[in-house]
């Protein structure tokens, strides 16, 4: 079974604010609360650590697409099925609307769980909230 979830923010910053801020993968763990470390491989290359309530995982994954201050996909390399793609919308001069597209196929009961459940969807609003949050943050130290 595949599941998939779309959700989106709008940011009171620029394109250019949260293009920079996502497309460090080293900076995810500030802002997806279940990545607990991303290590770069190479610059297509990483790993991840996440920690999900009994789903502990590490996997690697590659960037399949990468557009600045457009686009960021990327997809598992073996293990655990997950692909992804981050779009970044100008909405005005200073805003901008960042889509998260996630798809993957669960593993065991909590991950079943939580896609039946939405649960995930909830995840992901919490953690577009955080990374809305910082981007603000960014502009209003510049």
């Amino acid at each position: 079974m595949s599941s998939s979830l779309v959700e989106t923010v709008d940011v009171e910053a620029p394109v250019e604010v949260t293009w920079a801020l996502w497309s460090d993968v080293t900076r995810w763990p500030q802002f997806l609360s279940h990545v607990q470390k991303v290590a770069v491989i190479d610059d297509r290359t990483f790993s991840w650590w996440l920690a999900l309530p009994g789903a502990d995982k590490v996997f690697t994954a590659e960037l399949t697409e990468l557009v600045p201050q457009e686009r960021i996909a990327w997809r598992t390399m073996g293990g655990v099925e997950h692909a992804g793609v981050v779009t970044f919308h100008h909405t005005g001069a200073a805003t901008s609307r960042v889509a998260l597209q996630i798809e993957y196929h669960p593993q065991g009961f909590v991950e079943h769980l939580g896609a039946l459940t939405n649960l995930d969807s909830a995840l992901a609003n919490y953690d577009l909230g955080e990374f809305q949050r910082m981007a603000e943050e960014a502009v209003g130290t510049d």
